[in-house]
């Protein structure tokens, strides 16, 4: 039974601000980073640098949704450590952004998404067990993890300043 009908839309809105502000803390450590990113020795199966930004942007979303999907469900609130999963795993990507872009160390960036995508995992599979809905809506966002992963690796291996 959902009894949070009432703040459902207040809830929406919390969830939607935690997770872009997520996405602006990291936006911060990218704001003067195309120069850097442009001098980078990239392979040629990375994304274009327009294409980071709308498809962060359609992620971020739909992890609020999930978020939100969750509080409606209870489950936040009866699980401190599913929280506690979800807001580490929102630290570790705006880290990520600071690591690679600001700090120039690829590897410890390496390590960083190593972390975010076993965060993501454990919010993955706890979702899965009050909503499949909202475990699904994760899984882009870890696939496109995966992803990042191998390009953070290319990069690191192919820029020895980095």
């Amino acid at each position: 039974m959902d009894t949070h009908k009432g703040f459902a839309p207040l809830a929406l809105l919390a969830s939607f601000a935690a997770c872009f502000a997520a996405a602006a803390l990291g936006a911060l450590a990218t704001a003067d980073a195309q120069p850097f990113y442009d001098a980078l020795q990239r392979p040629g199966w990375a994304p274009p640098a327009w294409l980071f930004g709308p498809v962060w942007t359609l992620l971020y979303a739909m992890m609020a949704i999930a978020a939100w999907i969750m509080w409606r469900k209870h489950a936040l609130q009866a699980d401190p450590a599913l929280t506690a999963i979800f807001a580490m795993q929102l630290g570790l990507n705006a880290l990520w952004s600071w690591i690679f872009f600001r700090w120039h160390s690829g590897l410890f960036a390496f390590i960083d998404i190593l972390a975010l995508i076993a965060a993501v995992a454990m919010v993955i599979i706890k979702f899965w067990a009050r909503s499949r809905i909202a475990s699904m809506l994760m899984w882009p966002y870890f696939s496109w993890l995966a992803f990042a992963a191998m390009l953070n690796w290319s990069l690191w291996r192919r820029n020895p300043f980095l």
